[in-house]
Formats: structure tokens, C-alpha cells, sequence
């Protein structure tokens, strides 16, 4: 079980967004990929993915490439199983280049609170430097 369960109240959804938002600040591949089905589906921008094992590989890659990874999650929408978020995060690259990446996801979760489906569509603007508080 995965803490709050579908059908979602506007107070469980906010909070799954926000328990979301924490784990994948940690930037722990491991962790983050509990909250998904062991046969979760993902598409990351142009990216397919599928299982658990599939989603540790991405994570692992992304952050080692996304330096300084910092998230915010914003609820959009929710109802019964699903909820919608829109995001903003920044990084930097190992040559020091810093980047905001928008996006919105759309996500699908198991009766047991396990998110099954992970639909992202992202875009990444160049920025000077990072800033003291991301809106999204």
C-alpha cells in the first residue's frame, strides 16, 4: 500500500502530489521508483518505458546528467484514480549551463496507491542562473 489511495479527495490529491515531489527531490532512483507498479508505464518526452527496473536506469542516467535537480509540483486536476500535475524544475549541466524544464504529467494509480501509468510532456529554456524559488 502506498499512502493516499485512489478515489482521490482535492486534500489526498494535493497530498500524493506533494509526497511525489519530496521523493524526487531526493534524487534516489531506488526510492523514487517504489511509488510505481512493478510493471508501471512511462512516456518521458520522447522516451518509453516500462517496469520498475527500466524507470531506476532512467532516473540513474537523468541525474547523473541534470546536476543541482531541484522540483516543484503543482496539483492541475484530479478524479477517482488519476490526478494531473504541472511542474517546473532547474539543473545544470557539467559545463555549468543552467535549464528551467515545464511540463505536465498525467498519472494513473493501482488500488493500492501505486502510480501505473506516468505520461510526461516536458520542455527545457536555457536560464542564467538558478533561482531562489521555482514557480511553476
Amino acid at each position: 500500500m502506498r499512502p493516499p489511495l485512489p478515489p482521490f479527495t482535492e486534500e489526498t490529491a494535493r497530498l500524493k502530489v506533494r509526497l511525489a515531489e519530496d521523493a524526487w527531490n531526493t534524487r534516489d532512483p531506488r526510492k523514487v521508483a517504489l511509488a510505481y507498479t512493478e510493471d508501471s508505464e512511462w512516456r518521458n518526452r520522447d522516451v518509453f518505458l516500462r517496469g520498475r527496473d527500466e524507470i531506476v536506469a532512467f532516473l540513474t542516467a537523468k541525474w547523473q546528467r541534470e546536476l543541482g535537480y531541484r522540483l516543484r509540483k503543482e496539483l492541475w486536476a484530479f478524479t477517482g484514480d488519476r490526478i494531473a500535475v504541472r511542474f517546473a524544475y532547474e539543473y545544470h549541466e557539467t559545463d555549468g549551463r543552467w535549464f528551467r524544464a515545464y511540463g505536465n504529467e498525467n498519472w494513473e494509480f493501482d488500488e493500492h496507491g501505486l502510480m501505473r501509468r506516468r505520461y510526461a510532456s516536458i520542455n527545457d529554456v536555457p536560464i542564467a542562473a538558478p533561482s531562489e524559488r521555482i514557480t511553476v
